[in-house]
Order: C-alpha cells, then sequence, then structure tokens
C-alpha cells in the first residue's frame, strides 16, 4: 500500500463506543470525527460530553483551529458536545454545516434527546449554514443534505417526537445525513448514524457525486439484529463493491458479526487514523 499524499483526506477518530486495547483514550455512544482535507479543518459532530475535546488534546489535535463544522443530526449524541466546545473555544469564525431541522426540539418520552442549541441560537455563536440539499464545504468534500428514501428495505421508523414550525410530530429524522470525500478514483462516505437507511446514502452519495467506486464507508449504520434487513444491506453494500467498511457506533457485535462473513469489516476505536490518497485507504 502506497502512503497516502498530502493532498488527500486525514480522518481521527475523536470518540466512539470504542477504544482499543492498549490506547488510552476515552469512549462514550457518540461520534466525533476529526478531518483535514483541501486546506480545511472539519469537525463531524461533536459526540456527547467533553470527551471529543480531551481524546482531541491526547492526540495532539488544535480544535480551535478548526474551520468548519458538520452536524449528521440532532440527536444529543452527535451535538450535546457543542456546549462544552463553546465554553473553551472562540466558534464565531467557525462555519456549521448541518441539515435546516438538525436544532429542532427533540423528545423521547419526556427526554430531551436534542441538540444544546436551537437554530437562532447557532445563528449567534458561528456562522451557520443549513443546507438541505447537497453542497459543496470544499472541492472534495460534500454535505449531502437530506437523503431520499429510494431502497425499499430502508423504511424509516419514528424515534420520539420533534417540533417543527410549533407542532410536535413523529420523527422521522429527516435531518439525517452524511459527508463524502469526492476523490478522483471514487468516494469515501462518512456517517452519523445512518438513520435515512446506509444504502439509501450510499447510493444518493453515488448520485451526487457522479462516482460509482466506493473507497469505503465509516460511522453508524444504525443495524442491530440478524435480521432479513441486515441481510439484504450487506447484499447491497457487497454488489456496490464496497472496498473498506467501518462500521461503528450504533452497530450491534451481531450486526458486526454477519457482515464480517461477506464484506471488508475493519475495526473502530478512539484514536483511529485513516488516510485517502484518491486510490488508498490505510
Amino acid at each position: 500500500m502506497k502512503k497516502a499524499g498530502t493532498d488527500g483526506m486525514k480522518l481521527r477518530v475523536l470518540v466512539d463506543n470504542n477504544t482499543y486495547i492498549d490506547r488510552y483514550y476515552l469512549g462514550e455512544p457518540a461520534v466525533s470525527y476529526y478531518i483535514e482535507c483541501d486546506g480545511i479543518r472539519l469537525l463531524f459532530d461533536a459526540g456527547y460530553s467533553d470527551v471529543f475535546l480531551k481524546n482531541a488534546e491526547a492526540l495532539g489535535i488544535d480544535l480551535g483551529l478548526v474551520t468548519h463544522m458538520v452536524f449528521s443530526h440532532g440527536h444529543n449524541d452527535h451535538t450535546r458536545g457543542l456546549k462544552f466546545m463553546k465554553e473553551r473555544l472562540e466558534l464565531s469564525g467557525m462555519e456549521v454545516i448541518a441539515h435546516p431541522s438538525c436544532f429542532d426540539e427533540k423528545m423521547f418520552g419526556e427526554e430531551s434527546i436534542g441538540a444544546p442549541y436551537s437554530a437562532a441560537d447557532m445563528a449567534g455563536i458561528c456562522r451557520y449554514r443549513p443546507c438541505g440539499g447537497p453542497c459543496n464545504i470544499s472541492e472534495r468534500l460534500v454535505f449531502l443534505g437530506e437523503i431520499p428514501d429510494a431502497v425499499d428495505f430502508e423504511t424509516r421508523k419514528a424515534i420520539g417526537r420533534t417540533r417543527i414550525r410549533g407542532k410536535w410530530q413523529d420523527d422521522y429524522v429527516r435531518d439525517d445525513s452524511a459527508l463524502v470525500y469526492r476523490g478522483e478514483e471514487g468516494i469515501f462516505i462518512i456517517t452519523g448514524c445512518s438513520h435515512s437507511g446506509i444504502c439509501n446514502i450510499v447510493r444518493y452519495a453515488q448520485a451526487v457525486c457522479g462516482r460509482k467506486r466506493i473507497l469505503g464507508i465509516i460511522g453508524g449504520f444504525h443495524l442491530f439484529e440478524a435480521d432479513e434487513r441486515l441481510a439484504r444491506t450487506i447484499d447491497y453494500l457487497k454488489c456496490s463493491g464496497v472496498e473498506q467498511l467501518y462500521p461503528c457506533h450504533c452497530v450491534s457485535l451481531r450486526a458486526k458479526a454477519g457482515m464480517m462473513e461477506a464484506l471488508p469489516v475493519k475495526e473502530v476505536g478512539v484514536g483511529m487514523e485513516l488516510c485517502l490518497d484518491g486510490q488508498t485507504v490505510l
């Protein structure tokens, strides 16, 4: 394998459910990735607590230099860490990209599970950029916006309720999105929980980026049971020719075991580094 060039993408896992043996970082059931690409420094999700800040410091990453932040969706295991970041760092110059519904209120039973700030709050904290459709963050980083429902076995399920324009309704997490690295040789997809369905995301990413080859996927797929949906997801990803698969966060051990029988599954843990040069994932 050749080393990734300096003009590619580098990703470090700051937060995941898992940590590696003999690597003493902190884990929590959440997501946060630090990405460098095209001269920008980007944070993808912020986890649930200040764990991402502590791990970044231990890894020698200065989050004060972050230029952009992307939120995969509005659940608090992806957004709540922002309030700890705001307490410690100046964020007014940072551009934040998210679906327009990302900062709507979200409840599960009597518990608030949404972001710590509203969209109006965000506009005062940073340079907030709501994107309902695909938008370019840099030359090769693309935020997908809202993911269309296209794959028949990925039926959305409501997770609690959300308040939209003052009215509470079942929350089908329409704000769920993903980030894509668009290289000359193919695409690399970065997800949070894939509430939209990982196959829907793959299909849409290929269409938006005009690339069929999938160099890799990292993130949560929201798969837990060894059921028909998992089997059909495995078949879809196998037929899509995914070259490297990094299922983590909201993917059960049972689901990972099923994937490993047919797909090139890799382990994920806090501190993991991926380098991409448009051809090779390390």
